[in-house]
């Protein structure tokens, strides 16, 4: 470590790079992590806050809440205990005067079921009658207020916002909690509808009847529009940048290795263990990678401060711990690859003895 610490203070341009492009790399890995959590946070974030274990869809509906639809016949037998409760989702645009339009989710939910119970308000009170909605906060953030009368689609009848709401999106869009026979307004041109979906906090929940089927809730995630490949695709990315990293340790340190190799021969000369070079490899390594991470950390935690709320973004400490430990690694891997140079180097032809 004494070797590593003199030779960063004496190459200190050299070194800097290296901790530069550190930086950068350990920066942009953090960066795109905290993304893919928030997307991923606001697929599934009104699912997640139900406590959502079952979900029973129409067979044919492709696993999909949105396509999914229910008939009084298609849910016969069905048991409604206090852990089920009734769904009906359908894609909106919400219009308000001197408001900007925005696509969002019309949720019909049902008064006396857990759902409607569950809300967790930030300002207002929940809906009492089918002429009243509460929203997602994000309606907030666009310049809604509590009072505001909507319109759903191209429909003429007016809806009050009576409450904001937390954790209330699904695939991104924001949700807009209403009644049921709303929801059935909305869905025109359907006979015998009943519901979307049931939602169950049970995990062992099971109703197959007719066109029903039951799915567990990680099924009907990974089926949401686009959510498997948005996921897939940060993946593939981070998993690229730490393979950069990697590689660019490691060509920095061999390079440097060479041009070391004539003061390695003279240790080595003078009785100085090739495990002492070794480690002086390694730990310089080690330093550059920390000091290049808690650098990008740094500059994380303050872009995380800045960032408007409407980027999608959580940077928690599960991605800080990860993505350092995922580095470091890195760095580890990268430090061992001139060590082979390192141990075959021979002191009497380096000396040019």
């Amino acid at each position: 470590m004494f070797l590593a610490f003199k030779e960063i203070q004496r190459e200190k341009l050299r070194y800097g790079l290296i901790i530069l492009m550190i930086f950068l790399i350990s920066y942009l890995i953090f960066m795109l992590s905290s993304l893919a959590l928030g997307l991923g946070d606001e697929n599934t974030q009104a699912i997640n806050s139900w406590d959502t274990k079952q979900v029973v869809l129409n067979k044919n509906a492709n696993i999909s809440l949105s396509q999914s639809i229910l008939t009084s016949e298609d849910l016969k037998g069905a048991k409604m205990g206090k852990k089920e409760a009734y769904l009906g989702l359908t894609p909106v645009v919400v219009k308000a005067k001197d408001e900007a339009s925005i696509s969002a989710q019309f949720l019909g939910i049902e008064k006396s079921q857990f759902i409607y119970k569950g809300q967790s308000l930030l300002s207002g009170r929940k809906a009492k009658n089918s002429n009243e909605v509460t929203v997602d906060k994000a309606f907030q953030d666009k310049g809604y207020k509590l009072g505001d009368k909507i319109k759903l689609n191209d429909s003429d009848k007016k809806f009050k916002i009576v409450g904001f709401v937390k954790n209330a999106k699904i695939n991104i869009a924001p949700i807009v909690y209403g009644s049921l026979s709303t929801w059935k307004s909305l869905r025109q041109g359907m006979n015998n509808v009943k519901v979307s979906a049931i939602i169950s906090q049970n995990p062992n929940y099971k109703f197959n009847h007719k066109n029903a089927k039951t799915y567990n809730v990680a099924t009907v995630i990974d089926k949401l529009p686009g959510y498997t490949a948005q996921n897939m695709t940060f993946e593939l990315m981070i998993g690229f940048l730490f393979v950069i990293s990697l590689i660019i340790i490691a060509v920095f340190l061999y390079i440097l290795t060479m041009q070391k190799m004539h003061n390695f021969a003279v240790m080595r000369a003078q009785g100085i263990p090739s495990k002492t070079l070794v480690g002086a490899t390694v730990s310089q390594s080690i330093i550059l990678v920390v000091v290049g991470v808690v650098i990008a950390l740094i500059m994380m935690w303050i872009t995380a401060l800045f960032l408007p709320a409407s980027v999608p973004m959580k940077f928690t400490p599960a991605i800080m711990f990860a993505g350092s430990i995922g580095m470091l690694l890195m760095g580890i891997i990268g430090s061992l690859i001139p060590v082979r140079s390192i141990l075959k180097v021979d002191p009497a032809k380096a000396i040019g003895e």
